[in-house]
């Protein structure tokens, strides 16, 4: 038997087309795993494995008819418990929402099965996608967090319980839990994917994302995701169609890079340090060393604004209802935003404008901004899940980001290099993150 779990998700979804494997067979094979560890990792929030392999014969079934297949024909994919399913219950995260499901499918579900990829259940979310964890813990130690607010879709895929999920990012939700799980999390730009059917926190700073195990894992399931939305007026017309081609084609040149050690320098424990530096040297002549753009600082201030002002509106009919059972973090958010101005949203937002006008210049002799996409490992503990220092500028902005499981740090945890491209660059940009990803492995 075929080892799936060495195989990449195109490759999977070759082998179910020219049936050298079914569906059904790859699912028994999740289905192993997730008896296995999921009682120690806890990345699902609805599992329902009756239900898989019925949609996995489903699938198998319709192969057999000989119509055309999707790109994704059969292929399970793990979705955040944030995204509308009609079939299994939505719950974000809050015992608010408990057993409760969305009226319809989000637009991204609906996009996984007309590709004919399937859904094979809910991965945990800190509450509300925002900073109270969930039970998951990190596959690598459980005794550490996983990451948040995308805890069970890093998780699930660390584990190889799922070959691909689907998270979301406001702020760090999807850099960071990749970092600390050691996979590939991939945001593409803002607007690329619909958020139609999804958790609405920020109109401005959500982003869906996705992760793999590699870099065209996550090239491919983005092709399947991005998509113009009528329903998310956020979303533009941006064609995918070749992203994974020019992925695995890669630059046409060696890429330079600049390399921010950023503000937060300072708080990155030693050992990752020293991993960076390493990294720094290893590609001394695709890299120069810069410190951040003096702007950042106030980046960081106006993604709060923003963030906590849109927490308050979205959230203020929990926060009326339900106060005492939200979280403290959530409360004291939701209190923050319901006292900044209109003045200082309006600010907030003509900032994101002018700051990546300034940012996009970089763009014009560097191929892609590094910087480390975690503060170090995953800390010892399960009541946080970690700081988004090093990547709140980059939701702001709405730039493509990835993080790529290149280096180790403290107890040989992983650790994630991340890489920032320009806007709607993202075909170019996944094709450096992949020279980079095959360079640091050869």
């Amino acid at each position: 038997m075929i080892d799936i779990f060495t195989l990449k998700a195109e490759e999977l979804a070759l082998k179910i087309k020219d049936a050298q494997l079914t569906s059904v067979e790859i699912c028994e094979k999740y289905i192993e795993r997730i008896n296995k560890f999921e009682k120690d990792v806890k990345a699902w929030a609805h599992f329902d494995k009756k239900l898989l392999l019925e949609k996995a014969a489903e699938a198998d079934e319709y192969r057999r008819s000989g119509k055309p297949l999707g790109p994704l024909h059969g292929v399970p994919v793990a979705v955040k418990d944030i995204v509308g399913t009609l079939d299994m219950p939505t719950e974000c995260g809050t015992v608010i929402r408990k057993g409760k499901s969305y009226s319809q499918n989000a637009e991204i579900v609906d996009l996984l099965l007309a590709a004919g990829a399937i859904v094979m259940g809910k991965t945990a979310t800190a509450e509300l996608a925002y900073l109270g964890p969930p039970k998951t813990t990190n596959p690598h130690d459980y005794s550490r967090t996983p990451g948040g607010s995308s805890s069970g879709s890093a998780a699930a895929v660390a584990s190889f319980m799922a070959p691909l999920s689907i998270g979301s990012q406001t702020g760090g939700s999807i850099i960071r839990p990749a970092s600390y799980c050691g996979v590939v999390g991939y945001k593409p730009t803002y607007g690329l994917i619909s958020r139609n059917g999804v958790l609405k926190t920020s109109e401005k700073l959500d982003h869906i994302g996705v992760f793999g195990r590699s870099v065209e894992d996550v090239a491919l399931l983005s092709k399947v995701l991005i998509k113009k939305d009528n329903f998310d007026p956020a979303t533009v017309h941006y064609s995918a169609e070749n992203i994974l081609a020019e992925t695995k084609k890669g630059p046409l040149f060696e890429p330079k890079f600049i390399f921010y050690k950023t503000d937060y320098w300072k708080n990155i424990e030693k050992k990752s340090r020293e991993a960076f530096e390493y990294f720094i040297k290893s590609f001394k002549k695709n890299i120069e060393v810069f410190d951040n753009p003096s702007y950042f600082k106030d980046i960081h201030k106006y993604h709060q604004i923003m963030y906590e002002t849109d927490l308050a509106n979205n959230f203020g009919l929990y926060y009326k209802k339900y106060k005492k059972k939200l979280s403290k973090p959530m409360q004291d958010a939701i209190v923050k935003g319901n006292k900044h101005s209109a003045k200082e949203y309006a600010e907030a937002l003509d900032f994101m404008k002018r700051s990546y006008e300034s940012y996009e210049e970089v763009f014009e002799d560097y191929h892609g901004v590094l910087s480390p996409a975690s503060p170090g490992v995953a800390p010892k503990s399960l009541k946080t899940t970690g700081s988004a220092e090093f990547n709140k500028v980059w939701s702001y902005l709405g730039t493509p980001c990835i993080s790529l499981p290149l280096l180790q740090g403290d107890a040989n945890m992983p650790l994630g290099v991340q890489l920032t491209g320009a806007k709607y660059d993202d075909h170019r940009f996944l094709g450096i993150a992949n020279w980079l990803e095959k360079e640091c492995n050869n």
